[in-house]
């Protein structure tokens, strides 16, 4: 075809910001299924009978320009809330590399200009890295020393967390290594009493009073500022990588407002955690870095493999884990992950996990909190706890899916809705009373994990660790004999029960309110607290009952055969999976997470375990459930389509449906073209030969035909509305004194995927998911049938599941 320079391939790919209605394709499009006495699109009578192609037209036709030759400005861009074409971006990125590789030959500079093409990526990698550790560390160092602030505040400066405020003293105990001078509640400052119920009321009030301002600021910035700082993230960012377009989402406000914003909901005590929103402000500081790097900023599909390992520096600093970022971004967010990619997304997160161990920002010269050493190796028998264990999480799993997604439709659909800000306070209020009065609550969830997953050792104080019988000094330090438990642990039990329920209920209300919110630390707290409990009570069974069959060979009196820490892993893992259905991006991240190199077993046994009884109940995760409540546009790879439907059953238009609207080669007026433009609101229209022949030219997009006509009206004389508009590589033969016609084949795609209407719908779903497609046109024998857009299948889809065909709508 014409014009080398500015391929058809690349125009494809433009969208039409019609309505949120059409968003993402051409839907209601319908066809006639007869084959003569067509009527057509429009109640207007279409000029016909100019099927000859001269070589030569009149008035000069035959040097006509064609106005997209060279690039218009808007062509090539997308309106919100629409799908790119994957098919044609990676075209004109094709095209733009052959461009720059041809040119490289010809001069040092455009050789110069080719390796830094070349090199930009790893360029933009760096920058993703540092820019997204930096705030990471920022965030997790603010966080903490805002928590630290609803108990109290340290006077040698009031900057400094608990911890750091207590670092220089020497005024510490072994038993209260927390308390010094320097550090002081507020009962202290404002009553003057650290203890005693007057000191409680006044410690608990500030606890409240913290908490309620933290939510309420959060809340607020992100109804003022940016409504997209809220929530999680993830399922959008997994629409946006599956390649639709939520403007502002990636934006600079948004990176903001949600870095901001992730301080204080972490703070204010919410049961929710960071780990999520990491992921989000990691493509935020991708996708506006993009916009230094032309390759980057003018190609959607090459921003998307930018995007694919920014999601993998997200989870390389939320937990210390880059390799588990990039098999997370591969299991889990992404649509479309070359090998390239892959590279890319390991330099990245590892660059990114550099600048945060630079920062230190948890001040023990580890990536992550809570790392952990276990001295005691596993035992075979204890797979049976461990996969119970796994059933919890995968129970866990499909009751939280099912009761947050019933709590955030009812959310939608109640006036409840109407009140983000009350919601959150009310949300705050309830966990920060309820909170207060169990320590294992009322401390930072984080700070809860570590201590759940550390095992108990001579240097330990915890409540956990009051075991009886103390260790006589000749005893090695690394082997600690199980020990019968003392009442400080049964204490411990009972409050570690009562803050399992806390955290069930709390999450399921909390997920999805107006603030940042993650679900990757409330669901491995939960977890952990079972898992603990499960621990002990194998460690006191094993201590009690040594000579029973399955402890006799390992559990002799004296022996350290249990690791109760190793069992909270083990169920913040399952509990994890159950919610997420990750499976070995989730065994990665954790072992990571913990330093467990030797429990990987364990792990895999119950992350597999729980994604195996969390599928039995429903197979999507929460993260699907959330793209299917908010009806994004996503083809998930990851479900099957096991249905025995043609494509002429799903295709518009239906036989009760009005003809679809098509335009003809070259028999069309401007006039006609802007009447079938303004009284439509398709994205796009299929071109045909003519309304007898229903043969197939190609396919035009509104808005390229838009811009055509606009450039066309600016830089050439004589288009009148009389015009005639032809999409043929010669002018059609007119008279004498016809106006100027205007040419505009160059914005017609000649090579729209089409299928036969006999194609199994299998196929067809195959084929747009592996190949990004907004729509396929439908023939028979060549002639033109129908369209089927990404839209009409997923409506099909919901229709087969015996869901509403309607819920596919973004809103």
């Amino acid at each position: 075809m014409e014009n080398p320079g500015y391929c058809s391939e690349s125009f494809n790919s433009l969208q039409s910001g019609t309505s949120d209605e059409d968003m993402v394709e051409i839907t209601g499009a319908t066809m006639d299924f007869s084959v003569t006495d067509d009527v057509p699109p429009l109640d207007r009578d279409f000029t016909g009978g100019y099927s000859t192609h001269s070589g030569e037209g009149l008035n000069g036709t035959s040097k006509l320009m064609d106005f997209l030759d060279e690039p218009v400005p808007g062509v090539g861009t997308y309106e919100d809330f629409n799908t790119i074409d994957w098919v044609r971006e990676k075209s004109k990125d094709r095209d733009r590399h052959r461009e720059i590789a041809s040119k490289s030959k010809e001069s040092t500079w455009a050789l110069i200009h080719s390796v830094s093409d070349a090199f930009s990526g790893w360029l933009l990698m760096l920058l993703v890295g540092l820019m997204a550790g930096a705030l990471a560390g920022g965030i997790d160092i603010s966080a903490h020393w805002m928590t630290d602030l609803k108990e109290g505040v340290c006077l040698v400066g009031f900057w400094f967390n608990h911890e750091h405020c207590c670092w220089t003293s020497n005024e510490t105990t072994f038993v209260e290594r927390d308390k010094c001078p320097q550090w002081k509640s507020w009962a202290e400052l404002i009553i003057g009493q650290s203890e005693g119920p007057f000191a409680y009321i006044m410690n608990y009030l500030m606890y409240v009073s913290w908490a309620l301002l933290f939510s309420f600021l959060a809340v607020s910035l992100v109804r003022s500022f940016a409504p997209y700082a809220c929530g999680s993230g993830i399922p959008e960012i997994k629409t946006i990588l599956s390649g639709f377009i939520i403007r502002g989402y990636l934006g600079k406000w948004t990176l903001m407002i949600k870095t901001i914003t992730l301080v204080l909901a972490v703070s204010s005590g919410l049961s929710l955690g960071k780990e999520g929103p990491l992921v989000h402000v990691a493509c935020c500081c991708g996708n506006i870095l993009c916009h230094l790097f032309t390759k980057y900023r003018k190609n959607e599909a090459k921003r998307r493999e930018v995007l694919s390992a920014a999601s993998a520096v997200g989870v390389s600093v939320a937990f210390g884990a880059p390799i588990g970022g990039v098999l997370f971004s591969l299991e889990e967010v992404s649509y479309y992950f070359p090998l390239k990619t892959l590279w890319r997304s390991f330099f990245a997160a590892l660059v990114a996990a550099f600048v945060l161990r630079s920062i230190n920002p948890f001040g023990n010269s580890r990536l992550v909190l809570f790392y952990v050493e276990y001295h005691t190796p596993w035992y075979l028998f204890e797979l049976f706890p461990f996969i119970l264990l796994g059933v919890f999480g995968g129970l866990w799993g499909a009751f939280f899916i099912r009761a947050n997604i019933a709590w955030c439709r009812r959310r939608k659909s109640t006036r409840f809705g109407k009140y983000p800000v009350l919601e959150v306070i009310l949300v705050a209020a309830i966990t920060a009373i309820v909170a207060f009065p169990n320590p294992y609550t009322r401390q930072n969830t984080s700070e809860l994990i570590k201590e759940l997953f550390t095992d108990c050792g001579p240097l330990e104080s915890s409540q956990l660790c009051q075991y009886r019988n103390a260790m006589n000094g000749s005893k090695a330090v690394d082997d600690i004999p199980d020990r019968p438990a003392g009442p400080g642990v049964y204490a411990a039990m009972w409050q570690l029960s009562l803050a399992l329920v806390f955290k069930i209920i709390m999450t399921i209300f909390t997920f999805g309110i107006k603030v940042p919110s993650g679900l990757f630390i409330p669901s491995m707290a939960i977890g952990a607290i079972a898992g603990r409990i499960v621990g002990i009570a194998v460690e006191q069974l094993a201590y009690y009952h040594h000579d029973w069959f399955l402890f006799k060979e390992w559990c002799e009196v004296g022996a350290d055969c249990i690791t109760p820490g190793l069992y909270a892993m083990v169920g913040a893992a399952a509990c994890l999976g159950g919610v997420t259905r990750m499976t070995v991006s989730l065994v990665v991240i954790v072992f990571e997470l913990t330093g467990g190199l030797e429990y990987i077993v364990p792990l895999m046994a119950a992350v597999m375990t729980s994604k195996w009884v969390g599928d039995a109940f429903g197979r999507e995760g929460i993260y699907e459930a959330h793209i299917r409540l908010n009806g994004y546009p996503f083809l998930d790879a990851k479900e099957e389509f096991t249905h025995t439907t043609l494509a002429s059953e799903v295709m518009r238009p239906r036989r009760s449906d009005p003809p679809l609207a098509v335009l003809t080669q070259d028999d069309l007026t401007l006039e006609d073209l802007e009447a079938v433009i303004n009284e439509t609101s398709y994205n796009g229209f299929p071109v045909i030969v003519s309304k007898e022949s229903q043969r197939l030219v190609g396919f035009a997009l509104r808005r390229d035909i838009t811009i055509a006509i606009e450039n066309a009206r600016r830089k050439q004389e004589g288009v009148v509305r009389t015009s005639r508009v032809y999409f043929t590589q010669h002018a059609p033969s007119l008279p004498a004194d016809s106006p100027r016609p205007l040419k505009l084949r160059s914005i017609l795609d000649m090579s729209p995927f089409t299928v036969t209407d006999h194609t199994p719908m299998e196929i067809v779903v195959d084929i747009f998911r592996k190949l990004g497609l907004r729509q396929c046109l439908v023939t028979h024998n060549g002639r033109l049938l129908g369209i089927i857009t990404k839209k009409d299948i997923l409506r099909h889809m919901a229709q087969m599941a015996n869901l509403d065909p309607e819920s596919i709508m973004f809103n």
